[in-house]
């Protein structure tokens, strides 16, 4: 095969431009639909089939049961019939989309344990392409594009280094950037993200979950976290999702990324928490991060009351705004000595009352609530405000609240901004530190905040005025003079432009 030149933008590129195929033909929202799942294909299968030829190349043909009984040890199996290479051969015949969701099935029934239902909402021979024969031709052109060189992803050509990884959340992201409101159903911004990661400081041996984990990028990096800095993957992953497409993509996800200690539960974690202990309780983690649906308007409230995991005994959330059920739920699933969380929500579960104000109060007085990190406005794919990231912990080292007033660090862009590494840096600082920063942060006691009637709002307690610049009267004073000679000259030139015309 002709080789290119490895990077990871050329993968990206090369991915990115296989969404030609479907513009004009299908809506942008549902490119994702066909090309991450394509991706996926074509991963396992180069995969496998470099796994096959280095066993054939050390053992032979002679060997072709060992070779064979190697193969049952990888860590999924491919299905001859299912790989890319047999699909891309065939492309020309009828029968794409079929094919193509024939093989899926085979390689989810080939690996039951780890992708089971992945594929049972994906459709590629669904009508959504149009009759038969524009949907055939489609995937073929489909097919095509991921048969080019710059997406041969055999590790052999790649090495060690997670391009296909990186390509998947670089797709992720160009897809939740394109789609508007729904965005925020799979994808966090890669640098809030980071920040959660790094403020929660997970270790080896930590259990991680996420309960509203989309398509998995906050695990995702709280475990290379671990990795970059232990090299070991001593860890597990737990989340929840409640949307079914969306829970496919983290199952992928994860899966690209060789994370295969997890588990990731498709339901409503609200309704319906599937990650139990084995006394039917909720199960307990050291790390619970999240980005939620902010202020959802039907997130269970009928049923709140007679919840029998007791995640509410500190007040039932609003009936229209869920944001403070989702911070009860992951509370209740913190472990006693080492459990902490950090949770991006919006400014207003900061400062509104009624409910919602009793539930702040109970928490801080519990000595929970550890801080509060104003972010910038548009940072997130949906919506142009902007948030906060609470930070909880179950063992704090002293009884206040840092509040940090991050909302002005960012990069401006043209629909979205953008947290730099020093902006981060700031914060995490920060953080560490503990300690107030003129204009940036405060350290907040238990009785200032009970002062302030438990009203969490950041300019409570962070000045964010500018002190205005000491005014030199003499300079004011020098100004106004000059600017009334200017006046005086404009005045008599303006005089004598009118006698020339004859105007007294």
């Amino acid at each position: 095969m002709n080789q290119t030149a490895i990077s990871q933008d050329s993968i990206n590129a090369a991915v990115w431009a296989a969404c030609d195929t479907f513009r004009g033909l299908v809506d942008p929202s549902t490119y994702k639909d066909y090309v991450l799942p394509m991706l996926f294909l074509k991963y396992v299968s180069d995969v496998w089939q470099d796994h096959c030829d280095a066993y054939q190349a050390q053992y032979g043909d002679a060997a072709q049961d060992l070779i064979d009984a190697l193969l049952k040890t990888e860590r999924f199996v491919l299905p001859p019939s299912a790989s890319f290479s047999a699909l891309h051969a065939a492309r020309y015949e009828p029968g794409n989309g079929e094919r193509i969701d024939r093989a899926l099935h085979a390689i989810e029934d080939a690996n039951i344990a780890k992708l089971r239902d992945v594929f049972q909402n994906i459709g590629f021979n669904a009508n959504k392409l149009g009759d038969e024969q524009q949907k055939n031709d489609i995937l073929r052109q489909l097919l095509e594009d991921f048969a080019r060189p710059e997406l041969d992803l055999r590790p052999s050509r790649i090495g060690e280094l997670d391009l296909i990884g990186n390509a998947y959340e670089y797709l992720i992201s160009h897809f939740a950037s394109s789609s508007g409101r729904t965005a925020g159903e799979f994808y966090t911004p890669p640098e809030v993200s980071s920040l959660m990661a790094r403020l929660m400081d997970p270790q080896e041996g930590d259990e991680i979950c996420d309960p509203a984990c989309g398509s998995g990028s906050l695990l995702l990096k709280c475990g290379r976290l671990i990795r970059d800095r232990a090299g070991s993957r001593r860890y597990a992953l737990f989340g929840q999702e409640a949307i079914g497409n969306t829970w496919a993509l983290a199952k992928m996800n994860l899966f690209m990324h060789g994370e295969d200690n997890h588990r990731i539960e498709w339901g409503d974690t609200l309704r319906n928490p599937k990650l139990l202990a084995d006394d039917n309780r909720l199960r307990h983690f050291d790390v619970v991060v999240a980005n939620p649906p902010f202020s959802l308007e039907k997130w269970g409230y009928e049923i709140a009351e007679t919840d029998r995991f007791g995640r509410f005994r500190r007040g039932v959330p609003p009936r229209t705004k869920g944001d403070y059920a989702f911070i009860l739920h992951m509370v209740e699933t913190m472990k006693p000595g080492t459990g902490r969380m950090a949770v991006v929500v919006p400014h207003g579960i900061l400062f509104r009352g009624a409910a919602e104000a009793r539930i702040r109060r109970k928490l801080v007085e519990e000595n929970l609530l550890d801080a509060v990190i104003g972010l910038p406005e548009k940072l997130f794919f949906g919506t142009g405000i902007p948030a906060v990231v609470l930070v909880f912990r179950k063992n704090k080292a002293d009884e206040a609240v840092l509040f940090i007033d991050a909302s002005r660090d960012v990069e401006p862009g043209k629909n979205q901004n953008r947290l730099r590494d020093s902006d981060l840096q700031r914060v995490l600082d920060t953080y560490a530190a503990r300690k107030p920063v003129d204009r940036y942060a405060s350290l907040a006691t238990t009785a200032e905040i009970a002062a302030n009637e438990f009203n969490l709002n950041i300019p409570r307690y962070v000045d964010v005025l500018r002190v205005p610049e000491e005014i030199d009267m003499l300079d004011v004073r020098r100004e106004r003079d000059e600017l009334r000679a200017e006046w005086l000259t404009i005045e008599e030139r303006m005089g004598g432009y009118l006698r020339e015309l004859g105007y007294e």
